[in-house]
């Protein structure tokens, strides 16, 4: 099986996290949200995964780039880069990894994450993972019919049609029909908002009577601005500790101080005269000095002193001291 993870986008809604780190590595208690993406699809595809297409655009550079191919690595899997040069929409994105597009595939978005098991339907010649929502207007959805069968998609609904929202998670039993229906599109030109999308791929496949089953997901965690990020850090780092994880290193300084977990906390942190967490995640090298913080995103090397903070998300080699409750720095900045 391969799965190919489109993350070209720009991360617009995350900064400025974004304008030094591609949001698909920002790290989330201590693993970035693409390897936590390829190791959950990995764990529960209960398959082995031959190819990891890592869609990107070139100038992430080199180090990115390498960062990337050992997260592939890591799981036994080979890793490739491809280069999505122009944002001319989603399908046009996954055709950039058009080599892997053979056999099974999965394609996986890599602005979320998300618990579950996944149950491949041997009867479907495509899974798409859904999760319901209270306000589905704000999403693309599936519409099923009696047969539990995907019989429509719709984009952001004006009306209710359906509250089970499209998650961004496909599999495909012969990637090579996405293929060539996305071929398809751009031989007869046919855009949506100016772009190939895959829904519209994914209408035509259907109109051919191929089968499209849902895929459930107990937890669906998006990533997609700093409120949002610093809810699905709690999460990911309660479903961690409650799963037996170190959380916690034993390389760190703590001083007149109390961690309450769920915390990650990384090598060399030191912590004077605080309280740290709950669902606080706390990255190498940082320092927390006469402070109480609890659910916040802290990135590495980063100071922060006399401060009572929650809900916050900080980023690397900021140095911080004042009396703001909520926080949103990217790295390298100075408030004192």
């Amino acid at each position: 099986m391969n799965i190919i993870i489109p993350m070209a986008g720009l991360g617009t809604r995350l900064r400025p996290h974004t304008l030094q780190t591609p949001k698909p590595l920002i790290p989330v208690a201590g693993k970035s949200i693409a390897e936590r993406l390829v190791r959950e699809i990995a764990q529960v595809m209960q398959q082995p995964i031959d190819k990891i297409s890592f869609i990107i655009k070139p100038s992430f550079g080199k180090d990115v780039e390498n960062q990337l191919l050992e997260i592939a690595s890591d799981i036994g899997a080979t890793g490739q880069i491809d280069y999505q040069t122009e944002a001319l929409g989603t399908a046009h994105a996954i055709y950039s990894a058009k080599s892997l597009l053979d056999g099974p595939v999965v394609v996986a978005y890599a602005d979320t994450l998300f618990k579950g098991a996944f149950d491949l339907d041997e009867q479907a010649d495509s899974i798409i993972w859904v999760k319901k929502v209270d306000k589905p207007e704000a999403f693309g959805v599936v519409k099923l019919n009696d047969r539990n069968e995907i019989e429509g998609f719709v984009e952001k609904p004006e009306h209710f049609v359906s509250d089970l929202a499209i998650i961004g998670i496909y599999y495909f039993k012969d990637g090579k029909q996405l293929k060539e229906e996305i071929q398809y599109l751009f031989d007869q030109d046919i855009r949506v908002g100016g772009e190939y999308q895959l829904t519209t791929a994914l209408e035509n496949m259907k109109r051919k009577g191929l089968i499209f089953k849902p895929g459930t997901v107990s937890d669906w965690m998006d990533f997609g601005n700093p409120k949002v990020a610093v809810e699905t850090n709690a999460k990911v780092l309660k479903y961690d500790f409650d799963e037996g994880k170190n959380l916690i290193s034993k390389n760190i300084k703590v001083v007149d101080s109390e961690i309450i977990e769920p915390c990650y906390i990384a090598d060399n942190v030191e912590i004077v005269n605080s309280s740290v967490g709950p669902f606080v995640s706390l990255g190498k090298g940082s320092k927390i000095e006469n402070s109480n913080i609890q659910n916040s995103l802290i990135q590495n090397n980063t100071s922060i002193k006399n401060a009572d903070l929650k809900n916050s998300m900080i980023g690397s080699f900021v140095r911080y001291d004042g009396n703001f409750e909520s926080l949103n720095l990217g790295d390298y900045s100075t408030l004192e």
